[in-house]
C-alpha cells in the first residue's frame, strides 16, 4: 500500500492518505523537525541510493523511469535544459506533477544560487509536489539553509568543485544528504575522471557525511550508459570508499549499479564466518588466518546487512 503525503501549511502537520483514498490520522510532525532531518515518506532521503535523471525536456519519459526500478526520479531544470527553455519546462514540470500521482520519491535538480533562474526555481518548488531539491554546485552551506526553509523541503547538496569540497563539512551540516558531482569536479580540477585521480574528494565527502551524522553520499554517474562491466566496477569502487548508491543517467545502468554496490558472494562468505567464530568466542578469534576483533566484526555485520537491503 503506497502511502501519499500532504503537508499542511497552516499548522505543520502531515495527512497521510492510503492508495484507495482512505484517511488515515494526522501526524504531528512539524514542518522544522521535517525540514531539519531531511525525511519525508518515512525517512525516504535514507533510503535513496540509486535516483535516475530524467530531463525536463523529456517528461513524456516519466512514467517509464517512475517503473523503471531507480530508487528515485530526479527531474532536470539544469544541465539538460538550454537557457531559452528554462521557464517553459519549469512549467512543464509544474503542470505535470500537479496532475500525476507518482509512486516513488521525486526529485527537482534546480539551477545553481549563482545563477537567474535559481530565484524562479525556488519560488516554483514551493508548492510543486516534490520529495527533495537537488543543488547543483554547492559551495555555501547557507544555499542549502535557505533552499529548505524558503520551499519547506529537504535539500541534497551535489559537490561539484574544489570550493565545494573544501566546504563540505559545513554542507553536510546543512543539508539532507550529499551528492558527489565527480565529472564537474574533476573538470573544475583539470584532472582525469578516473579512481586514483578522485581519491581524495571521495574520501573526504564520506568523512563529511560521517562527522554529520547523515547517510553516507550518493557516488557520481557512469557516463557510459552500456559499458555494464565499467558500472559494475565503478559501483564497486564507490562502496570500497564509503558511499552508499549511485547517480543514473539511463534505466539501463540500474541493475550493473545495484550488482556493484552489493557485497560479492566471497565476501558474505567471509562475513558470515566471521559472526559464526564471534557468536563461539568470546574476545579475539581467528578467521582464515587472521584476526578477529570488535572492528572486524562490525564490518563483517556491515555485509551482510548490506546484502540484505539489496
Amino acid at each position: 500500500m503506497f502511502l501519499f503525503i500532504a503537508i499542511d501549511k497552516t499548522n505543520s502537520h502531515l495527512s497521510f492518505s492510503g492508495l484507495l483514498g482512505a484517511s488515515l490520522p494526522t501526524m504531528a510532525l512539524h514542518a522544522p523537525d521535517f525540514i531539519s532531518t531531511g525525511t519525508c515518506l518515512g525517512g525516504v532521503m535514507d533510503k535513496i541510493d540509486f535516483p535516475l535523471f530524467l530531463p525536463a525536456t523529456r517528461l513524456e519519459r516519466l512514467a517509464k523511469a517512475v517503473t523503471s526500478g531507480a530508487d528515485a526520479v530526479i527531474i532536470d531544470l539544469e544541465d539538460s535544459v538550454n537557457g531559452d527553455q528554462k521557464d517553459a519546462m519549469r512549467q512543464a514540470v509544474e503542470t505535470t506533477l500537479a496532475g500525476t500521482e507518482i509512486a516513488v520519491p521525486l526529485i527537482l535538480r534546480i539551477n545553481d544560487s549563482n545563477t537567474s533562474e535559481h530565484a524562479k526555481d525556488i519560488l516554483a518548488c514551493k508548492d510543486m509536489r516534490l520529495d527533495a531539491i537537488m543543488l547543483p554546485k554547492a559551495e555555501n552551506p547557507d544555499d542549502c539553509k535557505q533552499i529548505a526553509a524558503r520551499t519547506g523541503k529537504p535539500v541534497i547538496a551535489l559537490i561539484e568543485s574544489a570550493r565545494g569540497l573544501a566546504n563540505a563539512n559545513s554542507i553536510a551540516a546543512s543539508c539532507a544528504r550529499m551528492a558527489f558531482g565527480s565529472i564537474d569536479y574533476a573538470a573544475d580540477l583539470g584532472i582525469a575522471h578516473e579512481g586514483h585521480a578522485l581519491l581524495h574528494a571521495r574520501a573526504n565527502l564520506v568523512l563529511a557525511a560521517r562527522l554529520a551524522g547523515q547517510t553516507p553520499p550518493i557516488d557520481g554517474v557512469t557516463a557510459e550508459i552500456q559499458n555494464m562491466q565499467k558500472i559494475i566496477t565503478e559501483g564497486r569502487h564507490g562502496r570500497e570508499m564509503g558511499f552508499r548508491g549511485k547517480l543514473l543517467i539511463h534505466p539501463a545502468q540500474i541493475r550493473p549499479a545495484r550488482e556493484g554496490f552489493t557485497p560479492t558472494d566471497e565476501e558474505v562468505s567471509w562475513a558470515s564466518r566471521v559472526m559464526a567464530s564471534a557468536a563461539q568466542n568470546n574476545g579475539v578469534a581467528n578467521v582464515d588466518g587472521a584476526m578477529v576483533d570488535a572492528p572486524v566484526i562490525k564490518q563483517a555485520q556491515s555485509i551482510l546487512d548490506t546484502r540484505l537491503s539489496t
